[in-house]
């Protein structure tokens, strides 16, 4: 019998599903990373929904079915997935990852993504980033960059700039999908006590060999200056 599917939480029904107590998906040792990755992936959008029912040519069908009918479904039926929902995943990521660290620690969100997007289901990349006239393929864009005393609760619209701009990179095209990994912290020092997330991200300035106005004379551009 085919799984019933439920289309993304929006505006009312995200607030009315998602908000209040034994909400989103519970924590159990050391899964945040993992929780908040699979939150921001599929409770409130559909753009990476073809991971729950797409068969890529390396897809793993029981991986792909736990995380449809045991994680996405629930969040999007009743606003809360159970921790044990989550450890099955970490278990079968461990299996097919040969990593036996996926069960109990701490993991970087991006390894986390690579693995299942690319090892697993075999997706294609969804970034193409240069640097240096070097092109690189990945499946998230972690923000690094040096404390900024001018931006004390900055929008993500601005750190990505500031972090494309110190990293000198270019977006080679635009993304189908374009996620971000907020900077690092951890209980000793927070770069940021608040990021204020921005509903659209303008990546005009960003792309690679995009044509931009001149902010002198405003005919097209054919100098850029960082």
């Amino acid at each position: 019998q085919a799984p019933d599917s439920f289309p993304p939480l929006r505006n009312e029904a995200a607030v009315r599903v998602l908000r209040g107590r034994m909400k989103g998906i519970q924590g159990h040792c050391n899964s945040c990373y993992m929780d908040a990755a699979l939150f921001s992936l599929f409770s409130c959008t559909s753009v990476v929904d073809s991971m729950l029912f797409k068969p890529f040519p390396l897809c793993d069908r029981n991986v792909q079915s736990i995380l449809r009918d045991e994680i996405v479904t629930p969040l999007r039926k009743t606003g809360f997935v159970h921790a044990g929902s989550v450890m099955h995943l970490r278990e079968q990521l461990t299996e097919k990852g040969q990593c036996s660290s996926f069960t109990n620690a701490e993991k970087d969100p991006e390894e986390f993504l690579t693995l299942i997007m690319q090892q697993i289901l075999g997706i294609e990349p969804l970034l193409r980033l240069q640097s240096g006239g070097q092109e690189q393929d990945c499946y998230c864009y972690q923000i690094f960059m040096d404390k900024q005393e001018d931006l004390v609760v900055p929008d993500v619209q601005q750190l990505v700039e500031r972090s494309f701009l110190s990293s000198e990179l270019k977006l080679v095209e635009i993304p189908s999908c374009f996620i971000i990994q907020m900077p690092r912290f951890g209980k000793e020092y927070k770069m940021f006590s608040k990021i204020i997330p921005s509903l659209e991200l303008d990546i005009t300035d960003l792309l690679l060999d995009s044509p931009r106005e001149c902010c002198v004379c405003g005919d097209v551009a054919t100098l850029e200056c960082s």
